[in-house]
């Protein structure tokens, strides 16, 4: 089968692979229609992982179920599913509190697993025409037959409810004023929770003209932070006060403002800047224990400067970690159905599997109106 492969930094190839097979009776083969290219591939992409070459991307999958393992009994052929990003058991400590992006038994040694990502487990990406899914029963979330909703409901294997954790993460309430620093599709996701959750204003803070246009498009105030310091125009319209939530949906390798340069914590600090006293801050933003391509030694290790002083001088409450999507994606999955909500306005490109080396390209550069990509084997 066709899939997208690792060559090294800045370079995919589209390959012929072997197709995956049943090896466990609860497993499930799903022929896959939709595959998303998502912004922590490009961390494995850009060389700023220990990914090495070989490795078959993708981790944001939906599908046709086509083979079952003979230990199913939720799910049939012919079943339309979508699978979140993290591989878990479902039996586990972490798994049977919600913890499902912490299973102790998909990567042992590590708490979480995941599809085709660097130190993430054994298992395989679904940026191929084939995917093996284990634990199915768990795994996967069923859909309404046809491909209506396809663009919405892909999204639901992470971005979307990544951007709805990261509002957990920071408690947001209704008739709270929320700033999120990043405008790529997670941050438009939390954005757009924010909203969903009846957030009074929130803010998207970025400088790509294309990501401000979406986040004003639904309904948030766009922040270009070229323009001038973040923390000083949110402040100027919250009555210099600042809001009473924020979200960094960036991670490590933010841009300092003004700057074209690296600056790992700069989204963290401006954060504690922006929140007031006693607020609470929700970080989905991918940080990692070890970065070769960190602007300094300390980067590299994965230890930041962060102003924990102020911090904890405004009493500020913060949240992290990767997202439990099951925690999430049956509740968006029923709004997408509904009518209530519909993320696919983050799409920018939905190509071919063999132009995926293409949208890998545009989408890292962000040229070309380049958002989201989804990819169609």
């Amino acid at each position: 089968m066709k899939a997208v492969v690792y060559k090294g930094p800045f370079s995919v190839a589209v390959e012929e692979v072997e197709k995956p097979s049943i090896r466990h009776p609860n497993d499930v083969i799903v022929r896959v229609t939709s595959t998303a290219i998502c912004g922590s591939d490009l961390h494995m992409y850009e060389g700023r992982t220990a990914a090495e070459p070989g490795i078959v991307f993708g981790h944001e999958n939906m599908g046709i179920i086509e083979e079952l393992g003979q230990g199913i009994t939720s799910l049939k052929e012919g079943d339309r599913v979508v699978m979140p990003f993290n591989v878990a058991c479902g039996f586990c400590t972490n798994c049977v509190e919600g913890f499902t992006g912490y299973c102790l038994t998909v990567n042992p040694g590590f708490a979480g697993g995941a599809y085709g990502y660097v130190a993430m487990g054994p298992w395989k990406g679904g940026q191929a025409e084939y995917l093996r899914v284990p634990f199915a029963d768990f795994n996967c979330l069923k859909l309404p037959p046809g491909n209506e909703h396809e663009s919405d409901f892909i999204l639901l294997a992470d971005i979307f409810p990544t951007g709805y954790h990261g509002c957990e993460l920071a408690q947001v309430r209704p008739g709270e004023s929320v700033a999120v620093y990043g405008g790529g599709p997670v941050g438009l996701m939390a954005a757009y929770s924010a909203l969903m959750r009846g957030a009074k204003k929130v803010f998207v803070v970025d400088r790509v003209p294309e990501r401000l246009q979406k986040a004003e498009e639904i309904g948030a105030v766009p922040i270009n932070f070229s323009e001038g310091n973040p923390i000083e125009q949110i402040k100027d319209q919250t009555d210099g006060i600042g809001t009473d939530k924020g979200i960094d949906a960036v991670g490590y390798q933010a841009t300092g403002h003004g700057t074209d340069r690296e600056e790992p914590a700069t989204v963290l600090n401006s954060l504690v800047g922006t929140v007031r006293a006693t607020g609470a801050l929700g970080v989905p933003g991918l940080y990692v224990p070890s970065d070769p391509g960190g602007p300094d030694e300390q980067a590299k290790q994965g230890m930041l400067l962060v102003s924990i002083g102020k911090l904890f001088e405004k009493g500020l409450r913060v949240g992290t970690g990767q997202c439990n999507v099951k925690r999430y994606n049956r509740y968006l999955r029923d709004m997408i159905i509904e009518g209530r909500a519909k993320p696919s306005f983050v799409v920018s490109h939905e190509l071919p599997l063999d132009q995926a080396p293409s949208g890998y390209d545009k989408f890292d550069k962000r040229i070309e109106g380049y958002t989201k990509v989804i990819l169609h084997p």
